[in-house]
């Protein structure tokens, strides 16, 4: 049976946040979301999933989406509490194993949330994780000129000139082959950036996010199963840095797809999704 995909609020962990929920059956999955990104991304996974009839749920990061804002407080154990509290959700009572599944900075979550509640976990499936050989990613971002005078006039800027401005970075950093990106997932995304109050919240979070995911991790206290997902051309997050969970996990595997950039769940998703189903 097909399940429903229901759009609601929720408040966890002390943040309101928009969730995209399946109830369906089998071990039930949690999706965390990239930087600047939302739960909107894994549309497409929840669809093949709802086909599946399996239990899933995807919400907007705290500061993204239309998540409430981030405390000023350091980012990354906001958005552990968070997912511990995603975590409680999705598993129900009594308790059954979740797995994590993030891309970029959800990964990077996804990995935290396995060093600190391993046995709640039945895997973990990180995609192009955030904070082990990353680029110059988010200072590129924070610092893209077109953005920062759109921030910087005096005068309001129409919401169509801003939005367009983030698909020229989203399109050109986030995939191998932009041109194969449907348009809808172009105006997806960029919808929760139509606002300049918005964009300029994000790159401040880029700002305060750089020096925390220089050492994220603690990769020795996971315990649980974990597969790396990663595109070869990948220009955000190296898939090299993949070698730094292979030493240090037991277990832990890596797959590499071929001419597929940041966000596999955008431009592989169909691969993706036997990864995660065979996993």
């Amino acid at each position: 049976m097909i399940q429903p995909l229901f759009e609601h609020r929720l408040k966890l962990a002390g943040y309101e946040t928009r969730v995209l929920e399946l109830e369906g059956t089998g071990p039930p999955v949690v999706m965390f979301h990239g930087y600047a990104d939302s739960a909107d991304t894994w549309r497409h996974t929840l669809a093949r999933l709802a086909r599946e009839g399996r239990r899933a749920v995807a919400g907007d990061l705290p500061g993204f989406g239309t998540a409430d804002p981030l405390l000023p407080d350091p980012i990354l154990p906001q958005l552990d509490a968070f997912a511990a509290a995603v975590l409680r959700y999705v598993a129900g009572r009594p308790a059954a194993p979740v797995l994590a599944v993030g891309n970029s900075l959800g990964g990077c979550v996804a990995l935290r949330l396995a060093e600190r509640h391993g046995t709640r976990l039945d895997g973990v499936i990180a995609v192009a994780p955030a904070g082990l050989e990353m680029s110059r990613l988010l200072m590129i971002v924070q610092r893209d000129p077109v953005l920062r005078s759109l921030l910087a006039v005096p005068a309001p800027v129409p919401s169509l000139v801003l939005r367009a401005a983030v698909a020229r970075l989203y399109v050109q950093l986030a995939f191998a082959s932009p041109r194969r990106v449907k348009p809808e997932v172009v105006t997806t995304f960029t919808w929760h950036h139509r606002e300049r109050a918005r964009v300029a919240s994000y790159l401040d979070i880029a700002r305060r996010l750089i020096p925390e995911l220089r050492s994220p991790y603690e990769l020795s206290q996971i315990d649980t199963r974990v597969l790396l997902v990663w595109g070869d051309r990948d220009r955000l997050v190296f898939h090299r840095g993949a070698e730094r969970v292979l030493d240090v996990v037991p277990g832990s595997k890596l797959e590499v797809l071929p001419g597929i950039g940041h966000c596999p769940q955008i431009e592989a998703p169909d691969r993706l999704i036997e990864l995660l189903l065979a996993f």
